[in-house]
């Protein structure tokens, strides 16, 4: 693992200098490419580095109980020995979840689709309800948020949002959020105080540049109306909204939220780019090893993930089994309490299929 570590500094050497030659100046999605794979060795290389100096220590002072004739000292060192060891295995283990391969999407900015499933009106206000949620994680994380299109219902509620999410590991943390929502609580307009059962689904998809998904003209069908509101009234009295069809594939995206149709076509193509390529990894992701489809990160968006249920403060993540009651804390915003647990089960399952596969390799 150690000339693990010097090759990774030999590469981000090799970045560096790649990164200032004028021909890579001059390629937009190689530039993009480069930049992505230097955030991802510098975070690996911060715990390499970490790991090489821990190492390091306790080889001293192993010398040390080895060679000293100071009894004292040599009492002192081993003391200091398993205390070191018991730090190096921690450093270890974060060093090797670090070299696991990566979603080289996570780096990209989230566009977020929230829409009203099975409940009605209660299932609207729940959208809105999660819409919020992801409003305050984002600013938890200082993350650029920008609704990009959504139809509201007539109480409050969304029958539909689309918004993108933008800032370091954005679509890498927010794709656990794809999948079923269900809600359980007594609505606001429940006289009887009867719990109702709602749900909503979450799709999470990377935003990519134009670079990463080619959009030619004459494959999309443009066409512009009058916005509307709840209830169907006009809202706009320019044809500002946007409709784009893309004619291979049959993929609509509608954006009516700007005032400007130059701004709802460029939110709508955003959208549109992200669906595509969204379609184009999922057919990939169908021929992935049985395995590595029982990762939370790449389960089906119509399984039921999570449940909130209001009356006991409590919320369940399905995927791995994980209750809290802190329903009220997570709805401010703190998602993360999930989020990283999902991680870290994805991680432990990464692990032991590499372990696994290193160890059957060796055989």
């Amino acid at each position: 693992m150690l000339e693990l570590v010097a090759k990774l500094e030999e590469r981000l050497q090799a970045l560096d200098k790649e990164m200032v030659n004028p021909e890579t100046l001059s390629d937009r999605k190689k530039i993009i490419a480069l930049n992505r794979e230097r955030r991802r060795l510098e975070s690996v290389l911060e715990v390499g580095r970490r790991y090489r100096e821990a190492l390091k220590t306790i080889e001293e002072t192993r010398e040390i109980i080895d060679t000293s004739r100071d009894e004292e000292l040599v009492v002192m060192a081993r003391e200091e020995l398993a205390e070191n060891e018991n730090s190096f295995a921690q450093i270890e283990r974060e060093f090797k979840l670090k070299l696991l391969p990566s979603d080289p999407d996570d780096d990209k900015a989230a566009i977020v689709e929230i829409r009203a499933g099975t409940g009605g009106d209660e299932a609207g206000l729940f959208v809105y309800d999660l819409f919020r949620m992801y409003q305050r994680f984002a600013d938890r994380k200082g993350w650029k948020q920008d609704v990009l299109n959504s139809h509201a219902s007539g109480i409050g509620g969304f029958k539909e949002i689309i918004f993108s999410l933008e800032g370091e590991l954005a679509y890498g943390l927010m794709k656990y959020e794809s999948g079923v929502h269900r809600v359980q609580r007594v609505p606001a307009t429940e006289t009887q105080g009867r719990i109702h059962t709602s749900a909503v689904t979450v799709a999470v998809l990377p935003q990519v540049e134009d670079v990463d998904v080619e959009i030619k003209e004459n494959e999309i069908k443009v066409d512009v109306y009058r916005s509307s509101g709840p209830g169907g009234q006009s809202v706009n009295t320019t044809d500002s909204a946007v409709r784009i069809t893309h004619l291979p594939t049959g993929v609509v995206v509608t954006c009516q939220d700007e005032k400007s149709q130059i701004k709802n076509r460029a939110k709508a193509m955003k959208v549109l780019r992200a669906r595509l390529y969204d379609k184009r990894a999922s057919e990939q992701h169908a021929k992935i090893a049985a395995e590595r489809r029982s990762m939370v990160s790449s389960g089906d968006r119509s399984v039921k993930i999570r449940t909130y249920n209001y009356p006991q403060s409590r919320i369940t993540d399905h995927r791995i089994n994980l209750t809290l009651y802190r329903l009220e804390e997570v709805l401010e915003g703190n998602v993360e309490l999930l989020i990283m647990a999902l991680k870290q089960h994805d991680q432990e399952t990464m692990l032991k299929l590499e372990t696994g596969q290193k160890s059957s390799g060796s055989r």
